[in-house]
């Protein structure tokens, strides 16, 4: 496994641009972006090569999810709009070559039943899905915890498998947050077991408080061991609030990769 620095929440005191560069220097081994549309895709592609780090992911726009919004993947009337959504991702993916792009299936709009709303869900994962499997990149989605996201469609590592067993496509996986199954007070080795072979990316932060691993109370070690036990390779995504960074705030990144051999 190897880790990668999510610029959306880390390094924020920089313009965006910069911060691939910050990461490296650090010693992170990638970078994850959540919405990098604000800037043209050949800057951020030029940027990533000075820095030298691949890019691991971003996510399909969605609209006015980040203020409130119910967003655009799970929501009958906005098929027009996630169409577009998917056209943009599409043509800046083809530039700057993210390996996985995360759909994030939004909150449950007003006047839509969660039938009718996991009905669109399923149809758009299984399109975007096909279309990214065109360009080599995986397409995910995201559980995400209802205290920091009220009235998200997916919560729970049950309904991420259920909603995957539905998709039923081999370029469609769960993104799965470490952060947002502790939030919950879940089993998290349970959640891990259940959607064994098929977790595409994982992302991570401490809790309570979303900070940097130390910051609150969940041990990672073992969960990272459950992670290989269970035959996860890929990359961990560091998604946590960046706004408290000191100068020993990524000691616990050396001492991450020393235990797994970086």
């Amino acid at each position: 496994m190897k880790i990668a620095a999510n610029l959306s929440m880390l390094f924020t005191e920089l313009p965006l641009l910069e911060r691939a560069q910050a990461a490296a220097a650090v010693g992170f081994e990638g970078v994850e972006i959540q919405f990098p549309y604000e800037v043209p895709a050949i800057r951020l592609k030029e940027a990533l090569e000075r820095a030298g780090l691949p890019l691991v992911l971003i996510n399909l726009p969605a609209a006015d999810l980040m203020t409130g919004g119910p967003g655009l993947a799970a929501v009958p009337a906005r098929q027009a709009e996630f169409a577009a959504a998917l056209q943009e991702a599409l043509t800046y993916a083809a530039m700057v070559r993210p390996s996985c792009v995360n759909v994030l299936p939004g909150r449950l709009a007003e006047g839509v039943t969660r039938e009718e709303a996991l009905a669109v869900l399923v149809a758009n994962l299984r399109k975007a899905a096909e279309a990214f499997q065109c360009l080599g990149i995986r397409v995910l989605c995201e559980a995400i915890n209802p205290l920091d996201m009220p009235g998200f469609l997916i919560n729970t590592p049950e309904q991420l498998d259920e909603l995957l067993r539905a998709v039923d496509h081999p370029n469609c996986q769960a993104q799965f947050d470490l952060y947002h199954m502790a939030r919950q007070g879940l089993d998290i080795e349970a959640g891990i077991a259940l959607l064994a072979g098929r977790i595409g990316h994982v992302q991570f932060a401490d809790c309570p408080g979303r900070g940097e691993p130390g910051s609150g109370e969940l041990d990672f070690l073992p969960l990272i061991r459950v992670l290989q036990a269970r035959g996860y390779g890929g990359w961990l995504g560091a998604e946590y609030k960046g706004d408290r960074l000191h100068v020993g705030s990524f000691a616990w990144l050396r001492l991450w990769q020393n235990l797994l051999g970086v």
